[in-house]
């Protein structure tokens, strides 16, 4: 990890330098200036952890340099320090974005602990941006297609509202990508997004889960619990997988949606909550509903505005971005170096049907992502079930049939290339011309 880095920017040399042999001496890099002018250039070219800024500089003041640094630069902060200090002085500083007063002389154990809580306080506002964009990047629909599009353009339309939303789409579309990004585009964003997979709670404890318990309402309750509905309060409560809620579970939710109030379980007190529901279903709810499963009243009060997540076979053209998204978000994460993937084998992931959809890519690159040793993946390195196979090169039961297959393709689309002249591709392709000339001779590729 590099030292942080602290400007001193004072014309007394003799300040310049004391300070530089204190800073220096725990651990910081340093750059000294020595007028206003010459810290806001030097600010062009680098970008440092915490300024030390003197207020009576000759030339350009302290405070008009405080100003352009934070005009350039306004999450770096900045101690001033003065040796003719005033209440005055602190106030417009303060006032004018400085971060701390100092007063000369200056107190080492003073310096160093405003330092150390300056870099701090900075590091921890890196961090938190950091960590803003990785959640943003995380939940992020990525795609150019039509299908994907449209959605996206709903979405937008829905996020402004406070309309319950219900989302179909077969499991690993993204429909909980979908409800975080309607959360995180709506007004309640910064409040609660809360989550319940109605399908992976025992019915016995669902209704625990969404409404909570009194302490001693059943065996196990040992103390009081707030429930998922509380803990939304404000915010929005993604109830995905609704379709294999109990439909005395659904009972109570139906009320809770007309009323926004409830009890926990052993209650007797009503609570009130503020609460916008996204659901999401892989199932045909409506055929759920004939068939007795699933409440019709509950159906339309949650069908309010229906988005529908399109499967990743039929948006196929979408491929090659999610590829390289989730390429450069998990080689990020597991701290490899960026992957690059030929064209082959991007061909051979857009052959394939994908029947776990997006999930099911995301896991394939995550596998390549951690076991290829090569910054590059080609197709030898792939391994998607034949069982799934739908087309292409996945039509082959066995590793060898598919390399085969693809060997002659290859081999074929560069003499095609080369205008059919064998020398030519077989020094292209790196290999002897005998060599090439079995291959065509086993392979039957006809040569014009």
């Amino acid at each position: 990890m590099s030292k942080p880095v602290i400007l001193i920017v004072d014309d007394e040399e003799g300040i310049r330098e004391s300070l530089s042999g204190i800073l220096e001496d725990e651990g910081y890099d340093i750059l000294t200036a020595d007028s206003g002018e010459e810290a806001v250039r030097m600010l062009r070219e680098t970008s440092p952890d915490l300024i030390f800024l003197d207020i009576w500089l000759t030339g350009m003041d302290g405070i008009k340099t405080l100003q352009e640094i934070k005009a350039m630069k306004p999450e770096v902060p900045v101690i001033m320090i003065s040796g003719h200090g005033s209440i005055e002085l602190a106030v417009k500083a303060t006032q004018t974005g400085a971060y701390d007063f100092l007063e000369k002389p200056l107190s080492l154990e003073r310096v160093l602990l405003v330092s150390k809580r300056a870099i701090e306080k900075r590091t921890l506002e890196r961090e938190n941006i950091a960590l803003k964009e990785n959640l943003t990047r995380k939940w992020k629909l990525v795609g150019e297609s039509q299908k994907i599009s449209e959605l996206r353009e709903q979405m937008e339309m829905a996020a402004r509202s406070n309309s319950r939303v219900l989302i179909f789409g077969e499991s690993g579309t993204g429909k909980e990508v979908a409800a975080r990004l309607l959360h995180e585009k709506s007004p309640r964003d910064g409040k609660p997004f809360v989550e319940v997979n109605c399908a992976a709670i025992p019915q016995e404890l669902i209704e625990s889960e969404l409404f909570g318990h009194e302490k001693g309402s059943f065996t196990g309750a040992f103390e009081k619990k707030n429930g998922k509905f509380e803990l939304a309060d404000g915010g929005t409560l993604f109830l995905d997988e609704i379709g294999d809620m109990s439909l005395q579970t659904q009972a109570k939710v139906l009320r809770v949606i007309e009323t926004q109030e409830f009890q926990r379980v052993g209650g007797n007190k009503n609570i009130n909550v503020d609460v916008r529901i996204i659901a999401a279903t892989n199932k045909d709810l409506r055929e759920e509903v004939k068939k007795g499963n699933f409440r019709e009243d509950l159906f339309f009060r949650l069908n309010v505005i229906p988005l529908f997540v399109p499967p990743l076979r039929e948006r196929k053209e979408d491929i090659p971005l999610l590829v390289e998204y989730f390429l450069d978000s998990l080689s990020a994460e597991y701290g490899k170096p960026p992957r690059k993937i030929l064209p082959e084998a991007l061909k051979y992931l857009q052959s394939y049907g994908w029947p776990g959809n997006v999930r099911e890519l995301k896991n394939v690159i995550e596998r390549l992502v951690i076991m290829t040793p090569s910054n590059i993946i080609d197709a030898r390195n792939l391994f998607i079930p034949v069982e799934y196979e739908e087309s292409g090169y996945f039509q082959y039961k066995t590793l060898k049939d598919a390399r085969d297959a693809f060997e002659k393709d290859y081999i074929a689309k560069k003499l095609e290339e080369n205008n059919w002249n064998i020398s030519r591709t077989a020094e292209i392709l790196d290999v002897e011309r005998s060599n090439l000339h079995r291959k065509i001779k086993a392979y039957e590729i006809k040569v014009p």
